[in-house]
């Protein structure tokens, strides 16, 4: 072999070399892809994902399936230059920033945390917002979230201890307890009744000025008490996206007839105790998850309608919710074919 046709074939090799070590170079990415649909009225693992005790619950038929988003990439398992540029050409797929799902503030684990914990606050709103559309009274609790380091909180009162009075006087709400808090002069002492293990617990905690008026260095937060028990069970589904789903499912469960007339629904949304649906990320990978398990018919946040809209798949029918009772209105629409069902609109 010349010379010359060494250099070449040398070259082509390293070439290649270059190439497929360049295809494996980590990129600060994450791929969105759609994840695994969950039937909220049916089994995860063999069991119900609702599971109602002490109130008479009805059958239900149909799905009411809840959607999820997989993510491939991050800080502990970087995504490499061949996964994102594919990715990039696959439009059920979306390759983001790594920062936009892990910020560099926080680690992995924290924001694994703060998943589990905002599924779990969405369960609670889930249930409450279910109980409140059939009317059925619930109890609402104030408890300590968190405290501020280095404020007269911190150290006394401890997250999860439940806030029954404020200086002798019972409380109903947050407000109580800033107003009780916010009549003392900084410096002064404030009483603190809180239920702690089960057991009536009373705590004197300081107050220091912040922005003009006393405080003592907590945040508050409000948790149900409810006159049964509902138990979700979704597996390793975290984030706070599932709500308007669990609260449907809670509802048919807890209602005569069924809700869905045999139809396969699947939907996004987080939810308040009140009944306002949110609007949440990866709207596209979702509906997608959910036409590939089979939905037909796609509740969707009112404040994601238009991106939504960008990529609707075929046959996939795409229905406006901002509350839940819009939902349920809407799902009773489609069953009986009478009534308004209202459709994501371009803007």
């Amino acid at each position: 072999m010349s010379r010359r046709g060494l250099t070449l074939v040398v070259a082509g090799f390293l070439t290649l070399a270059l190439g497929g070590a360049g295809a494996l170079m980590p990129v600060p990415y994450v791929a969105l892809s759609p994840g695994p649909t969950e039937n909220t009225l049916g089994t995860v693992k063999g069991k119900p994902v609702i599971t109602i005790s002490g109130h008479q619950t009805y059958p239900t038929s149909g799905k009411l399936s809840l959607v999820t988003v997989a993510y491939q990439g991050g800080p502990t398992a970087h995504l490499d230059l061949l996964t994102a540029l594919r990715g990039w050409v696959d439009p059920s797929v979306a390759v983001v920033p790594e920062e936009t799902i892990f910020p560099k503030t926080v680690t992995v684990k924290e924001v694994e945390e703060q998943n589990t914990q905002e599924m779990t606050g969405s369960q609670q709103d889930a249930t409450a917002a279910a109980l409140n559309q059939l009317k059925i009274p619930i109890d609402t609790l104030v408890v300590v979230a968190s405290t501020q380091k280095n404020r007269p909180a911190d150290g006394k009162l401890r997250p999860g201890d439940q806030i029954t009075e404020v200086d002798g006087a019972a409380i109903r709400n947050v407000d109580d307890v800033a107003a009780g808090v916010r009549k003392h002069k900084p410096g002064e002492q404030v009483e603190f009744t809180v239920v702690r293990d089960g057991k009536p617990v009373t705590v004197d905690v300081g107050t220091v000025e912040a922005n003009g008026a006393s405080i003592v260095g907590m945040i508050m937060g409000t948790r149900f008490k409810f006159p049964f028990n509902v138990n979700v069970n979704v597996g390793d589904v975290g984030g706070p996206s599932a709500g308007l789903m669990f609260s449907l499912g809670i509802y048919d469960k807890l209602t005569p007839g069924e809700l869905t007339g045999g139809r396969s629904i699947a939907g996004t949304g987080t939810i308040t105790a009140d009944g306002k649906v949110g609007p949440i990320g990866g709207i596209q990978q979702k509906m997608i998850g959910a036409r590939d398990a089979g939905a037909t018919v796609f509740l969707t946040p009112g404040d994601n309608c238009g991106d939504a809209l960008q990529s609707v798949p075929e046959g996939l029918r795409l229905v406006r919710v901002t509350t839940m009772r819009e939902a349920v209105q809407a799902i009773d629409a489609l069953r009986t074919g009478s009534g308004n069902v209202p459709a994501c609109e371009a803007r």
